[in-house]
C-alpha cells in the first residue's frame, strides 16, 4: 500500500507536529530508510509490514518512478516547471535535484501543509544557482489556494508538469478528486502534463493491510482500482506506456518486472 509521502489536511496554517499519532509522510520516510520519523510511525510501518512484505519494495519503486517520470518530463517533454503538491519529507532524489540534473534551468514549486514538511523545507530549497526551487504552504483540497501561490514562482501561460505522487489516495470521493485534478490542468495551457501515481486495491494483501492501517489513527488513505485511477486521465494524451503497475512504467532494468500493488501515468493535456 503505498500510502501517501504528505498527507493533505484540511488546515493551510502550520500546526504543532503530533509525535503521538502515525503519520504518512513519517510513515513513508521510514518505508524508505529515512530517518525522519517516530517510534509511532515506525510501529505503523511495521503492522503494515508484517500483513503486506512488498511495502518496502512497493514505497521504493514508486519512489523510482518518480525519478524516470521527472527525467522523461525534464527531458524528452522539454517541460521546465514542475508543481508537485504533496510532496512529502526530503529523501534521495528530490524533484528538484531530478530535473535539474537534466535542464538546470528548471523550476521546481513543492506544495504541502504538513508542520513536519515545513520543518524540513530548508532542506528542499537547494537546488542549482540556474533554476528555481521553492515551497508553499498549500493544500491539495484547495487547488485554487495553490495555483494562486504557485503563480508567483512559476509562469502558468507556459507548460508545467503537475506531479501528484501517492497523494490522491487521501481524498476519498472520485469525483472530488477528480475535479482537483481538473481544476489544476484547466488553469495551464496545451503541452502541460500530469504525472500521477498511487495505491492500487490489486491484492487481498495490500487490502487487509491498508484496512489496519486507517484504525492506526493516521489520515486514512483509499485505495481505488486501476479502472477508477483512469477516470484521472480522461481529456489527456497518455504516454506510453499508459496507465500500469510502477514498475513497468519505462523500466530502466533487464528482466521481467514484478507487478506491485500501485500504478501510474504520465499523461499530455492537448
Amino acid at each position: 500500500m503505498p500510502v501517501a509521502e504528505t498527507a493533505p489536511h484540511p488546515s493551510t496554517e502550520p500546526t504543532k507536529i503530533d509525535t503521538t499519532v502515525p503519520h504518512s509522510a513519517r510513515i513513508w520516510n521510514y518505508w524508505l530508510g529515512g530517518k525522519d520519523n517516530f517510534e509511532i510511525d515506525r510501529q505503523a510501518g511495521e503492522q503494515v509490514r508484517q500483513l503486506f512484505p512488498a511495502m518496502i519494495e512497493t514505497a521504493r519503486e514508486s519512489r523510482a518512478f518518480l525519478s524516470r517520470a521527472v527525467r522523461f518530463l525534464a527531458g524528452e517533454a522539454g517541460i521546465g516547471q514542475f508543481l508537485d503538491v504533496g510532496t512529502g519529507l526530503p529523501t534521495a532524489d528530490n524533484t528538484h535535484e531530478v530535473a535539474q540534473r537534466v535542464n538546470p534551468r528548471s523550476r521546481v514549486v513543492y506544495v504541502d501543509n504538513d508542520p513536519m514538511v515545513l520543518a524540513h523545507a530548508r532542506a528542499l530549497l537547494v537546488g542549482s544557482p540556474e533554476g528555481l526551487t521553492r515551497y508553499i504552504h498549500a493544500d491539495l483540497r484547495e487547488p485554487a489556494a495553490v495555483l494562486r501561490q504557485a503563480a508567483e514562482h512559476l509562469d502558468l501561460t507556459r507548460p508545467v508538469a503537475v506531479l501528484l505522487f501517492g497523494v490522491m489516495g487521501h481524498v476519498g470521493d472520485d469525483d472530488e478528486a477528480v475535479a482537483i485534478i481538473r481544476t489544476l490542468l484547466d488553469a495551464l495551457p496545451s503541452g502541460s502534463y500530469l504525472a500521477l501515481s498511487d495505491g492500487t486495491d490489486t491484492s487481498a494483501g495490500v487490502v487487509e493491510s491498508h484496512r489496519q492501517y486507517n484504525e492506526s489513527g493516521a489520515l486514512p488513505y483509499h485505495l481505488r482500482s486501476p479502472q477508477r485511477l483512469a477516470r484521472f486521465f480522461e481529456g489527456l494524451e497518455l504516454v506510453e506506456p499508459g496507465l500500469v503497475p510502477f514498475t513497468h512504467w519505462r523500466p530502466e532494468h533487464d528482466g521481467a518486472p514484478t507487478d506491485l500493488d500501485g500504478y501510474c501515468a504520465v499523461g499530455r493535456k492537448p
